[in-house]
């Protein structure tokens, strides 16, 4: 059963532009494993990250850290959910989560699914 769908897009230089021009940023939104990826795939995990909140209902209370993107040896993207957002998605009976990540022409995007 789909608990929840959502979908995000980013423009990659405008977000580039807002990783500049405020200092810190990149720490809050950011696991230090996701950090050290270039600014499209940072882009494409910010909308991943904004995605997984729409999917859960966009509660106010969760924390960037508490959803990481990472990546199978095959180049997969997989979300792991812990914490504030583990917390959500357990209130909501989810099991599984799905992930598609793409980024071109200037714009990233992220689909979470969520599945009971």
């Amino acid at each position: 059963m789909i608990i929840g769908v959502g979908i995000d897009v980013v423009d990659i230089e405008r977000f580039g532009q807002s990783l500049v021009r405020t200092p810190g940023l990149s720490e809050r939104l950011f696991t230090p494993a996701e950090a050290k990826r270039q600014l499209a795939s940072l882009a494409a995990r910010f909308a991943a990250k904004e995605a997984v909140a729409k999917a859960l209902g966009a509660p106010g209370n969760l924390h960037w850290h508490d959803a990481e993107v990472f990546s199978e040896p095959s180049g997969r993207p997989l979300l792991e959910l812990r914490g504030t957002v583990r917390a959500r998605a357990d209130e909501l009976g989810v099991r599984s989560v799905h992930l598609s990540l793409s980024h071109d022409a200037g714009i990233a995007s992220a689909i979470v699914v969520l599945e009971g």
